[in-house]
């Protein structure tokens, strides 16, 4: 199993030791509690780097004051199992101290992007995913970090971040891991009771019907919308959070589609929130022949 080393300074000799072997590095940032997501992420970096870490931290920032931040599901000895499997050759998992040491006065923000979507219902949410996420890369000193398109803006944010700030990174964007019904893993799926779990499929089906409508010819982002509004509002026990139809880089509204579109959706089942989205390429509208 992969050793976990708890300080900056050992993450940065068992990478610089790696370094000296000529090998590349891989980042796979989590917050634990791992799942085939978060696997799918680790052996794209074994194939792709030579030295592969993986950070468990749940960071505190991110989490507002009503959030799951102490219930958050924290199972390192099994994470650890799970990351040797993958092919993970070392583990960063830091304390809070280590991160936010006494008197941290320093956060990272990413505007206009970090606005909507998530960020308009999860204030101050993506200015301790941003801040977090930048340390680490500087901790680490990967060459290329991977993130799943499920947190679709938070993985646009970074791209921003990485651009903005020069950070010599490259982030790789990986697909979205399914349940066989087609539920976005999480581990936050946990929490579902029997009849929420059944229920939560319904994200995924309303993003599925919304596509189809888009490639029928529909171009009206608010009938694209309406029409994910009415799938979760029939679905029982569901409280929309939001739904998007945006610009996939923008993350902005559309008079009509065309391009990248980003379907996104949050939804509650009790106090359990699951966010999933769909990418569609958008063909421009045929105008009649004269």
């Amino acid at each position: 199993m992969p050793p976990v080393v708890a300080t900056v300074e050992g993450i940065r000799q068992a990478v610089g030791d790696a370094r000296r072997r000529g090998l590349t590095v891989g980042l796979v940032p989590t917050m634990g509690a791992l799942h085939a997501g978060h696997l799918s992420l680790c052996r794209a970096a074994r194939a792709e780097t030579g030295f592969v870490v993986a950070t468990i931290f749940v960071n505190p920032t991110q989490f507002g004051p009503n959030e799951d931040f102490a219930r958050y599901p924290r199972q390192l000895e099994i994470d650890r199992e799970l990351c040797g499997q993958a092919g993970v050759d070392a583990i960063f998992a830091p304390a809070v101290p280590t991160m936010y040491p006494a008197n941290f006065h320093t956060f990272v923000e990413v505007l206009d992007l970090s606005a909507g979507l998530c960020g308009a219902s999860r204030p101050g949410h993506f200015r301790g995913v941003t801040t977090v996420v930048l340390k680490l890369f500087n901790i680490v000193g990967a060459d290329t970090a991977y993130f799943g398109q499920k947190d679709f803006q938070q993985a646009r944010l970074i791209r921003q971040l990485v651009h903005d700030l020069n950070v010599p990174l490259q982030v790789q964007i990986c697909p979205i891991v399914r349940e066989s019904d087609g539920l976005a893993m999480s581990s936050r799926n946990q929490y579902l009771d029997p009849t929420q779990r059944r229920h939560a499929v319904a994200l995924y089906q309303a993003l599925q019907a919304a596509q189809r409508t888009i490639e029928e010819g529909e171009r009206d982002p608010e009938a694209i919308r309406g029409l994910l509004v009415r799938r979760i509002e029939d679905t029982p026990g569901a409280i929309l959070d939001y739904a998007a139809v945006v610009d996939a880089d923008r993350l902005q509204p559309l008079p009509r589609l065309h391009g990248e579109v980003l379907l996104a959706l949050a939804v509650k089942f009790g106090a359990t929130r699951l966010i999933d989205n769909i990418l569609v390429q958008v063909r421009a509208e045929q105008r009649p022949m004269k």
